[in-house]
């Protein structure tokens, strides 16, 4: 009998704000390619902020993306990501975990 291993999606996290126009095209992207993502807004909180920066190595402007603990960076760099075909990979990388 062959066991199939359960899908597991990467863990998608983004830190935001709610003015922020590349914080919501990351986010678009990420739902065109239906990846669950937790999203953490970091609005006049600034604990959050800094938790965010230490994170990212010092980045302190939003969004913040990491995908399974991985920085991947900010807006322009997911759909860098995309662009140059590394993006599915990285989203598709969770589902090969047991």
């Amino acid at each position: 009998m062959t066991r199939i291993a359960p899908r597991i999606a990467p863990r998608i996290v983004i830190y935001t704000t709610a003015a922020c126009p590349y914080c919501l095209a990351a986010k678009r992207l990420l739902g065109q390619k239906h990846a669950a993502f937790e999203e953490i807004k970091v609005d006049g909180d600034r604990a959050g902020r800094a938790r965010m920066s230490e994170l990212a190595g010092g980045q302190t402007t939003v969004p913040q993306i990491f995908i399974d603990g991985r920085h991947i960076g900010g807006c322009d760099d997911l759909y860098d990501l995309e662009r140059e075909g590394q993006l599915d990979p990285l989203l598709a990388a969770g589902e090969a975990r047991t």
